[in-house]
């Protein structure tokens, strides 16, 4: 569990990095839910060369090929899930139910003729939702107690305010062995712009959480503020979707070869809210909270083909090509820290609010994610009316996922310079 606890941490609070937060992201994006008519489902969406569902026009557009007649289908669905969690002894639990509509489709089958080589001219549209991002995780306990690395035998307080002191601490060597000069951590109007500071360890000083040990021509060392052993919760809430909408051309020849064409759109909306609190006693603690959402759009295109090699025999075999899905996507962030200490002279209870909005506004970055080529093969048999069988193999590397981002500064949005990673 102190694994899963820095991998949240990580994740969720080093906000800084918008690079490492795309590429997290782009796996989410670029991976999708099974979906559909619930037929599609049903077969866990193995009916690439049995064709004859709507939905396929996603997965193999030469299904569509299959219709000989007008179809509309549409479809809704119901999840209950929950989430336990248990750290130190404390469980925390999530219970949720939702509703959802995920698909509606329809299918125009035109006839061309019985004596020709090509009998029919399909064409189709469908809407699903590709991707559900709902999900709520929360959990809570003590954050407990090690052994100090850098003291042995002294007692060393697991808590968020270390990683925030080890950023700015970070941050500020990279600056002092490269310019000799020191970050303006002291300066909120400048760090939080400043493309060399995190801001994880720009929060932490500015909300009083770590303290600054200057030494003479050395670069600065941060330190966390901790008294005791803190409690911590954690909550996280996410929510959104990639709807995709399907449009679709496709060809029969002979009853025997069909043929078909998908250009699909997608359009995404994704938010994330990170809260955690750290008590520790007489009410001190505090609270660091992240807002994160990804909105923007995308396409792509789909080719497919579904043989019946046997004339007499309803063993069909299939094939399909997918391109990229070209994102042009927006990644927006905040984060506020509040905190809560008491005076050193006086005893009394104050707060310090930080909010990034105020000095940067939400930070913004333009970005563009190309997803991998897809490569689908599978087989299809019908046994009369009644039983269908259907089997899939779907090729999709992601190490050649790409993104392209500003390398300037992010609150300059004029700049044309792009930076390429692959995952």
């Amino acid at each position: 569990m102190k694994k899963i606890i820095t991998v949240i941490y990580t994740l969720s609070f080093v906000i800084g990095a918008v690079s490492a937060q795309s590429v997290y992201d782009g796996v989410k994006i670029a991976d999708k839910d099974l979906n559909g008519t619930a037929r599609f489902v049903g077969m866990g969406g193995a009916m690439g060369a049995l064709g004859g569902d709507i939905t396929t026009m996603g997965t193999n557009p030469a299904g569509i090929g299959i219709y000989r007649s007008n179809d509309v289908m549409t479809s809704f669905s119901y999840s209950a899930y929950g989430m336990e969690s248990k750290y130190e002894g404390q469980k925390s639990t999530i219970d949720k139910n939702r509703w959802s509509f995920d698909n509606i489709g329809v299918v125009f089958a035109t006839k061309i003729g019985n004596q020709t080589p090509l009998r029919y001219v399909n064409f189709g549209f469908n809407y699903k939702r590709s991707k559900s991002f709902y999900k709520n995780m929360s959990m809570s306990g003590m954050m407990g107690v090690v052994e100090n690395p850098s003291n042995p035998g002294s007692p060393y307080y697991v808590s968020q305010t270390n990683s925030m002191a080890l950023q700015a601490t970070d941050a500020e060597r990279y600056v002092w062995d490269n310019s000799r000069q020191h970050l303006d951590f002291d300066n909120a109007n400048r760090i939080f712009s400043d493309p060399d500071a995190g801001w994880l360890g720009a929060l932490g000083y500015q909300g009083g959480l770590t303290e600054r040990d200057r030494i003479d021509n050395e670069p600065d060392l941060y330190v966390p503020f901790l008294p005791v052993e803190p409690s911590s919760v954690f909550n996280s809430r996410e929510k959104g979707g990639i709807d995709q909408y399907d449009f679709n051309v496709s060809f029969n020849i002979n009853d025997r070869v069909y043929l078909g064409l998908t250009i699909g759109a997608y359009d995404v909306d994704y938010d994330k809210y990170s809260g955690y609190d750290e008590s520790y006693k007489r009410g001190e603690g505090y609270s660091l909270e992240s807002y994160n959402n990804i909105s923007g759009s995308g396409f792509d295109v789909k080719m497919g083909l579904i043989l019946r090699p046997f004339e007499y025999s309803p063993f069909r075999i299939g094939f399909a090509v997918h391109t990229p899905t070209f994102y042009k996507l927006t990644y927006s962030t905040s984060a506020i820290v509040t905190n809560d200490y008491r005076d050193a002279k006086t005893d009394e209870l104050k707060r310090i609010i930080v909010d990034t909005y105020d000095y940067v506004g939400d930070m913004k970055r333009d970005y563009r994610l190309v997803t991998p080529w897809k490569y689908n093969v599978s087989l299809g048999y019908t046994v009369g009316t009644s039983l269908a069988l259907g089997a899939e193999y779907e090729y999709e590397d992601y190490s050649t996922m790409k993104f392209k981002y500003s390398t300037s500064n992010p609150q300059l949005s004029s700049s044309a310079s792009f930076l390429r990673l692959n995952v």
